[in-house]
């Protein structure tokens, strides 16, 4: 236990003896059914976690998985606007019910509950992870295979605050070639192991220009760091994913599910195929 421990485990990071991990940990809704729960997360932001989310999720559905997608970024959603989601989520007595994309993504996230996309959320932080949680608790979720969490920035109270309370059956790291965020993203490497959360692979967005006469890989941003990050941590799973106009324009115009070729496809399907062994194996 640790010293001048409070007893509040919801909001303490110690791993204490004391302490049961699976205690803390929040019921979906009774009439949800999920079946495998990662995270996508980054020590800092503006490395492109929702962009991998989304094209994550849409390599599962594409996969012909029922696929779902949890914007956790209460006071920065984009992920409605990647899909061309502009309507409200509507609610029933037994729960509220997810937003769909046209090709039937279940989205939550905080701009489908604001009466206008474009109002701020300024709360404490107590208060967003509590509409965190009931995304978890109180939405329903339809039968879903996969369901992918973009995360915010940080270590903070909402990604401490998932970790405790959802399941997760892993995370994935997003990060990009510069030193800092290398470091950063060890933050995330870190707290990955303190929650005994597994890591499913590491994603380096913007981590080459293609050439478009000759398709040599130009490193605009510097020379790739994901590999030296993943060997360092025993991680096998690893995609770069190239700065391409085409999937910013699909992302700004709430097309990601129509962008082709879809980068993640081979990263998921390495995931797909490490939590089946995972699970076959009784993990």
């Amino acid at each position: 236990m640790a010293e001048n421990c409070d007893h509040d485990c919801a909001s303490c990071s110690q791993n204490c003896s004391s302490r049961d991990p699976k205690s803390l940990l929040k019921q979906p809704h009774a009439l949800s059914k999920i079946k495998k729960v990662i995270a996508v997360v980054s020590g800092k932001g503006g490395v492109g976690k929702s962009m991998t989310s989304a094209l994550l999720a849409c390599a599962a559905m594409n996969k012909g998985y029922v696929t779902a997608i949890m914007d956790a970024d209460i006071t920065g959603p984009s992920i409605p606007k990647m899909f061309g989601v502009h309507e409200r989520a509507m609610g029933t007595e037994a729960g509220i019910l997810p937003v769909l994309s046209r090709r039937g993504m279940q989205i939550m996230s905080m701009n489908v509950l604001l009466d206008s996309e474009e109002a701020p959320v300024v709360w404490r932080g107590a208060l967003i992870s509590g509409t965190v949680l009931q995304f978890w608790t109180d939405v329903i979720w339809a039968d879903v295979d996969y369901m992918f969490i973009d995360m915010p920035p940080g270590t903070g109270d909402v990604p401490l605050t998932i970790f405790q309370s959802i399941p997760l059956d892993g995370i994935v790291i997003v990060t990009t070639p510069q030193d800092l965020v290398g470091m950063i993203v060890k933050k995330a490497v870190n707290m990955a192991s303190m929650m005994n959360v597994p890591i499913l692979g590491i994603v380096e967005n913007m981590s080459y220009v293609a050439c478009p006469d000759c398709g040599r890989k130009i490193e605009v941003f510097g020379p790739s760091k994901a590999d030296a990050i993943a060997l360092e941590h025993g991680i096998t799973n690893v995609l770069k994913v190239p700065v391409d106009l085409n999937l910013t324009a699909a992302a700004d115009g709430g097309r990601i599910e129509e962008f082709a070729p879809n980068y993640c496809k081979p990263f998921f399907d390495g995931i797909d195929e490490q939590l089946k062994k995972a699970q076959n194996s009784g993990k």
